[in-house]
């Protein structure tokens, strides 16, 4: 069964950094890339950055590529996002998702999501 779970979610205060993990199971990881997106309710899923399978970053939005890190561990089955100086306008539900290595990297393309993790950026 294929499986993306998203964690590190939580309560931050601004200016602060969270780690999010999003571990697959129930596929090759190696074979596809992985997007990392978030969503606002009552607003579009927005596209943060997507990783390839070697491990390249790409795709990333250009007003958070700075403060967005995306990273993959293949071995783990697991793909990181690193967030840093993180703002009020940060707080959204997380989500990653994987489409097949030879395609595009957007949200209608992406062919397996998770269910998200809740971040919350407040003092």
């Amino acid at each position: 069964q294929v499986q993306l779970v998203e964690s590190g979610g939580g309560l931050v205060q601004p200016g602060g950094s969270l780690r999010l993990s999003c571990a697959a199971s129930g596929f090759r990881l190696s074979s596809y890339k992985i997007g990392w997106f978030r969503q606002v309710p009552g607003k579009e899923r927005e596209r943060i950055s997507c990783i390839t399978s070697a491990n390249r970053s790409t795709d990333a939005a250009d007003s958070l590529k700075d403060r967005f890190t995306i990273s993959r561990d293949n071995a783990k089955n697991t793909v990181y996002l690193q967030i840093h100086s993180l703002k009020p306008e940060d707080t959204a539900v997380y989500y990653c998702a994987a489409v097949w290595m030879n395609n595009r990297c957007f949200v209608r393309a992406m062919n397996f999501w998770g269910k998200g993790t809740s971040v919350t950026v407040s003092s």
